[in-house]
């Protein structure tokens, strides 16, 4: 209806100006210029990277006189109803940003990129079986249980050894009992605050149930999921266990109401040992918290399983997110950045600049990221699993499983009570689909 009344307003307009000869310069004799350099939108969900992309759009207009404006998301807001306003209120940005459970609120409005000359240089990007290559991938990004190396070295704990969840709670109970000489505030900086960061416990931290030690193809516990809310429930047991660890030996001044920030600066000073977040923070480190990272000696990051089950050797990889195209923006502007994005310029600010694990086979940079090597590392091994967690419905990790995530750690529950609330609000999430 929306689309029928814009149509309608823009004929009556139409009309109204060849009657009347508004805006007929060509008519007064005067003359036009139709070749003025383009104006585009790109939704960023990134805020880590915001400056780096204000780069990127700067040098994109260097080269091409074209102007990029970039509309950032701040970190812990839903992202999906962000954009659902602009769609609403007519101003959906040209390029959107998606993770795969919001492709489908876009259904039939997202251009088909399958033609376009990178979608050739990777096996990286979002394809939906019915309307084509929909997501540009910009970057590839890893889920694990990430660690300070000096201070593991220091401790004498060799993070090969951590296989299973006997050996991470000895590495932690190590740690923890040379904490005051290692300069330590917490063994692990883990977070369960639901309203702000859900979003880590809820989808990354749970997509370990989902993947961990499993090769990339395997759906096992998604389908299960896909089944009303279905769990296997000795697995989800132990990945439990697993979280009652890090509650255990987390910053109590961070676990059940800390905020992102502090949670990355704590590890980047060398405070944590280990941090629950993913790859995305190496552009802090090296950026917003460069100072605090090179006071703790630019240590080497390493990343393991989340090893919640013995012999899981696995992290997770994919890409975090997509960009795609509005068929009601300037869809050639925008496909023409986004095939500059996968070139060598624009590679060099993403990789170099932001940090970015590049996606395109033929890409020449290496990241100066501390976690660059690490993922490299996993996917040269074949040990990576996919990000199943990302074709949950929408908002059910976020907005649903975080709380739980968040009752276990203020010990409102235990083991066998955070499984059983996990269950439970899958299924009633389910039941209301």
């Amino acid at each position: 209806m929306r689309k029928r009344i814009v149509y309608l307003l823009t004929v009556a307009l139409a009309l109204m100006c060849v009657t009347s000869g508004c805006g007929n310069k060509e008519a007064a004799g005067e003359v036009t210029d139709s070749a003025e350099p383009a104006t585009i939108s790109l939704l960023n969900i990134k805020s880590e990277v915001s400056s780096q992309l204000q780069t990127l759009a700067q040098e994109y207009q260097k080269e091409t006189g074209v102007t990029v404006n970039i509309l950032n998301v701040e970190s812990g807001v839903d992202a999906q109803a962000t954009l659902k306003g602009y769609y609403l209120s007519d101003q959906m940005p040209d390029i959107i940003a998606c993770e795969s459970s919001g492709f489908g609120n876009w259904e039939g409005l997202l251009v088909d990129m399958s033609d376009q000359g990178w979608a050739s240089r990777t096996d990286a990007a979002y394809k939906d079986s019915t309307y084509g290559t929909l997501g540009f991938p910009y970057t590839t990004e890893a889920i694990g249980l990430a660690y300070n190396a000096d201070i593991l070295a220091k401790a004498g704990v060799d993070p090969a050894s951590i296989t299973g969840p006997e050996s991470m709670r000895k590495a932690f109970e190590t740690i923890d009992s040379k904490k005051d000489s290692l300069g330590l505030k917490a063994v692990i900086g883990y977070c369960a605050e639901p309203e702000n960061l859900g979003w880590s416990a809820g989808n990354h931290i749970m997509g370990a149930y989902y993947d961990s030690g499993l090769d990339r193809a395997d759906t096992t516990y998604i389908d299960m999921l896909g089944n009303g809310g279905s769990f296997d429930d000795e697995r989800l047991t132990h990945f439990a266990e697993m979280i009652g660890l890090f509650n255990e030996y987390s910053d109590p001044a961070l676990l059940t109401d800390g905020v992102y920030n502090d949670q990355v600066l704590g590890f980047a000073s060398g405070k944590y040992a280990f941090i629950t977040q993913g790859s995305w923070i190496g552009a802090t480190l090296t950026g917003d918290d460069a100072s605090q990272y090179a006071a703790a000696g630019n240590f080497e990051i390493g990343m393991i399983s989340y090893a919640f089950e013995e012999g899981m050797d696995t992290i997770l990889t994919s890409a975090p997110s997509w960009w795609a195209v509005s068929k009601e923006g300037n869809v050639d502007a925008a496909l023409a950045f986004l095939q500059w994005c996968s070139e060598d310029s624009a590679q060099k600010i993403l990789v170099e600049e932001a940090g970015f694990v590049s996606p395109f086979v033929d890409c020449k940079y290496v990241a100066s990221d501390p976690f660059a090597p690490v993922i490299s590392s996993y996917i040269s091994a074949g040990k990576t699993s996919s990000w199943h967690w990302m074709d949950m419905p929408e908002g059910l990790g976020q907005n649903g499983l975080s709380f739980a995530f968040h009752h276990f750690a203020k010990g409102d529950t235990d083991v066998a009570g955070f499984v059983n609330e996990i269950k439970k609000i899958a299924k009633d999430w389910y039941a209301k689909l």
